[in-house]
């Protein structure tokens, strides 16, 4: 049986929301046995996609959930903001593409740090991105 929990809501406003962010991801991955490694991937992309969330989308929310299933536990992000969306996805999830002058690692490191990874974007009505971390650890 699985079952799956919101464990923190963290509206993302300014800069420091990021920090809040982070800290939210790493007490929950702490707190179910995610190695220090792991610990680290997500809250790379934790950081990552806040940042996203708050400079092109224009802040939103990020919600950090708990799948607790027989075999494994999971930690999934879920960053939504009702920003002007990604005209072009492609282009958005290329390495070294960036529309803020950053290094352009964002959304695709953060597709490659975390097991899974889904964006949902509509121009004019915002974007969702979803990542999900699934503990490697025997105490999962």
């Amino acid at each position: 049986m699985t079952s799956v929990s919101i464990v923190h809501e963290v509206p993302i406003r300014e800069e420091v929301d990021i920090v809040h962010v982070r800290q939210a991801a790493r007490e929950v991955a702490v707190s179910v046995g995610f190695s220090l490694v792991e610990q680290t991937k997500l809250v790379t992309a934790a950081s990552e996609l806040a940042r996203n969330t708050l400079q092109h989308g224009g802040g939103g929310v990020a919600t950090v959930e708990l799948e607790r299933a027989a075999k494994h536990t999971a930690l999934r992000l879920v960053f939504r903001d009702e920003g002007p969306g990604i005209a072009d996805v492609e282009k958005a999830l290329a390495d070294g593409y960036s529309s803020a002058g950053g290094l352009g690692l964002g959304l695709s490191g953060a597709r490659r740090l975390a097991d899974t990874f889904e964006l949902d974007t509509k121009l004019g009505e915002g974007t969702t991105v979803t990542v999900t971390f699934r503990t490697r650890s025997a105490s999962g």
